[in-house]
């Protein structure tokens, strides 16, 4: 059995990601290096509509970390997708060419992919671990981004998917000026939110479900809330399978703290902070509607995600 060593790129709204893995011919992928950098491109850009220099510049530096560690470990060819940040900025052509300089004869330039294959990427690299430990779908694959969250339906392929604007970055900036937020502020967030999945439902049905999958860094750090973590442990997180009520409970606790109080939990990360908030409320107000819809799912904790599907695209071509 052979196997092929891809690096895959996940550059989102608030955090930068690489994963360099071998894939054999089956599609089973083991990791050589994953690495996790909050940079926050997505800084301002819901009220500037560009990315600002400063954010540009974070971004692009961990990039070329990242293109010197795939050349390091040998990577056969890569993939780098850029997702709502730069699908929304002005100037995204400036960062897209100092991606390309980055990465310079590893030939790698920066695709800023429609919500339809953020979507398909995400459920591919989520549903490989359920479906071969038994989990039974219909599963709701739920990426919630700094940006946008992206909400697919399907068991062995997508069936339908929706990516609506309210991500954790997106709708602090709107709504959560205040340290601990206001009532107000947090009535504000859940109307956008409801219209947002509101949207999405019209697309994507959640009746049914035998299991929601979450995936990304608001939902793992809810994850690691409920759990009670001493440090974070991507292992313990990893297909988490914890009760629906559970993690309502624990996001309204998140929502409700002060910075301070995050930022002193042992498993927070330091980029999260101010954002967990928001995509702790966009968890919940999303959980809900589940309950009422498919109130027997599991819901399942996933660590692999886009950034796997992205390896796993480019195993395939």
């Amino acid at each position: 059995m052979t196997a092929r060593r891809v690096g895959a790129v996940d550059c989102g709204t608030n955090s930068i990601r690489l994963l360099v893995a071998d894939v054999d011919d089956e599609g089973l992928l083991t990791d050589v290096v994953r690495r996790t950098e909050v940079v926050r491109l997505g800084q301002g850009i819901d009220r500037t509509g560009v990315i600002a220099p400063e954010a540009m510049e974070r971004t692009l530096a961990v990039s070329r970390e990242y293109a010197a560690t795939c050349r390091e470990h040998g990577v056969e060819d890569a993939r780098f997708v850029a997702t709502s940040a730069s699908r929304d900025a002005r100037n995204a052509d400036e960062f897209v060419c100092g991606v390309v300089q980055a990465f310079g004869d590893l030939d790698v330039a920066p695709e800023v992919v429609p919500g339809d294959e953020e979507a398909r990427l995400s459920f591919t690299g989520a549903t490989g671990d359920l479906r071969r430990l038994g989990v039974p779908g219909p599963y709701l694959v739920v990426d919630l981004g700094g940006g946008s969250t992206e909400l697919v339906r399907g068991t062995d392929d997508v069936e339908a998917g929706r990516s609506v604007d309210i991500g954790c970055v997106r709708l602090h900036e709107r709504h959560l000026a205040s340290d601990p937020p206001t009532d107000d502020e947090v009535v504000a967030a859940r109307a956008d939110v409801a219209l947002a999945l509101h949207e999405a439902e019209e697309v994507v049905d959640l009746s049914g479900l035998g299991a929601v999958v979450g995936l990304a860094g608001s939902i793992t750090t809810v994850t690691a809330h409920v759990l009670g973590l001493a440090a974070y442990d991507r292992d313990a997180v990893h297909l988490a399978r914890v009760g629906l009520d559970a993690h309502r409970e624990a996001s309204r606790e998140l929502l409700g703290m002060t910075r301070d109080e995050r930022g002193a939990l042992p498993y927070m990360h330091p980029g999260r902070v101010d954002v967990i908030g928001a995509g702790a409320l966009v968890w919940h107000e999303l959980l809900g509607r589940v309950a009422l819809r498919s109130p027997g799912a599991a819901v399942v904790t996933s660590e692999h995600d886009i950034l796997d599907g992205i390896a796993l695209s480019v195993a395939a071509r």
